[in-house]
């Protein structure tokens, strides 16, 4: 007997995550013949080498005895209230515990505030490139993520003016991923206060992805977007996954600021929807307070001499060594958003699909990167790779890349 096609939810269609799609399985599959595959296509500390803090792992384990129970569906107390007091150093001093949600990561907050707000036909106004989650939690809900450029000539940072020009009547919020999210790049203080107050004029939701706030580089300022978002809602998404290099804890968070009041029925939904889901992770709530209030390592990492501040020199070396690659010098996160330049290839830019060469470059060369399509850009000649592995490693894999280029000029 053959059974009718089941299909997937209507819900789906559109919806993308190409970073764990089509080419991770095909690395799945290279991995189980017996081959080594340098991921690079997710950022995932954990996968090369790199450890949470010892005094986060130490108040989850003094802790697992009072673990058992469900939490509060906003988390537990000690986690928001730190999450407050970092949010009150930064200058932001309107929040109480009562506005901090714990989530199973950002990515879980991420989408229960955009199922909280949004109806079919609604508009998210979504940088493009952007994190794709983002686009997804849109268009998972019936509306239409909205993408405004970042163009790669501006240093990948948008132009306020372009954002609001795609401003309609349908529009309920607007995203800034900053630090930036494959580009590196830091937004100024100028151009995070002209969004807020874009945000402001046109009653919009301001949604903040923070995730990699103190993941910086020679100097770069991170501005938080809250202490600009003074007159409307501010959402403010943080957790433990980069920062502190914890991503199998599933602890992000989402705070509240700005206005509230006429937002009490999204709020309340917001909880609503995390009511549903019970809780998330108790035991990884415990590092939440001693990461926040301990020390930082991550400085010591993004200093010059540190692991990941000696990974970004080498990307940077590799690629000015390459005849056919450029790069903007990421500012922050960990990710580097290289350009192939298709001009110099047989064909030229009309020939070169980046992903078929993410595909070649798995197949030929054992290294997994993310093409620049898989974030919501209109053009197909970038790729991302993540700043994880050590300089030795960084430059062995662009050697394997101008190796494959390479041979393109041959065949």
């Amino acid at each position: 007997m053959s059974l009718p096609p089941l299909r997937a939810s209507e819900h789906l269609h559109g919806v993308k995550y190409e970073i764990r799609g089509a080419l991770a399985r095909r690395a799945d599959q290279l991995e189980k013949e017996g081959h080594d595959i340098i991921k690079l296509n997710i950022g995932n500390p954990g996968l090369f080498g790199f450890r949470m803090p010892g005094s986060m792992r130490v108040a989850i384990v003094e802790n697992l005895h009072q673990a058992d129970p469900y939490s509060h569906q906003k988390g537990i107390f000690p986690a928001r209230e730190a999450v407050v007091m970092q949010q009150q150093n930064r200058g932001v001093m309107d929040v109480t515990a009562d506005d901090v949600f714990i989530g199973n990561g950002v990515s879980e907050l991420i989408m229960l505030a955009m199922r909280a707000l949004l109806n079919p036909g609604d508009e998210v106004l979504v940088p493009s490139p952007d994190y794709p989650l983002w686009t997804a939690s849109v268009v998972i809900h019936g509306a239409k993520a909205v993408h405004y450029p970042c163009h790669p000539e501006r240093g990948f940072v948008p132009d306020p003016a372009e954002i609001e020009a795609l401003i309609t009547d349908k529009t309920r919020a607007l995203v800034v991923i900053n630090p930036n999210n494959p580009t590196g790049a830091v937004y100024s203080r100028e151009v995070l206060q002209a969004l807020a107050d874009i945000a402001e004029r046109h009653h919009l939701v301001f949604c903040a992805d923070e995730i990699y706030d103190e993941m910086l580089y020679n100097e770069a300022e991170f501005v938080p977007a809250a202490t600009l978002a003074r007159h409307g809602l501010c959402l403010t998404f943080g957790g433990l996954s980069k920062i502190y290099r914890a991503c199998g804890l599933r602890v992000g968070w989402l705070v509240f600021s700005g206005e509230r009041e006429h937002a009490r029925d999204f709020i309340d939904a917001v909880e609503m929807l995390a009511s549903l889901r019970l809780c998330s992770n108790v035991p990884g709530q415990y590092a939440v307070q001693t990461a926040l209030g301990g020390y930082q390592s991550i400085f010591d990492l993004t200093r010059p001499g540190g692991r990941l501040h000696a990974s970004r020199q080498a990307v940077l070396d590799a690629v000015g060594r390459s005849k056919y690659l450029s790069v903007m010098p990421p500012r922050g996160a960990m990710y580097g958003f290289i350009r192939v330049h298709a001009e110099r290839l047989p064909g030229g830019l009309a020939a070169f699909d980046d992903q078929a060469f993410a595909l070649d470059l798995l197949q030929q060369k054992h290294v997994l990167v993310a093409p620049g399509s898989s974030f919501n850009v209109p053009y197909r000649d970038h790729f991302r790779v993540t700043l994880l592995p050590d300089a030795d490693e960084i430059a062995d894999v662009f050697g394997r890349i101008e190796s494959l280029l390479d041979d393109s000029m041959l065949s």
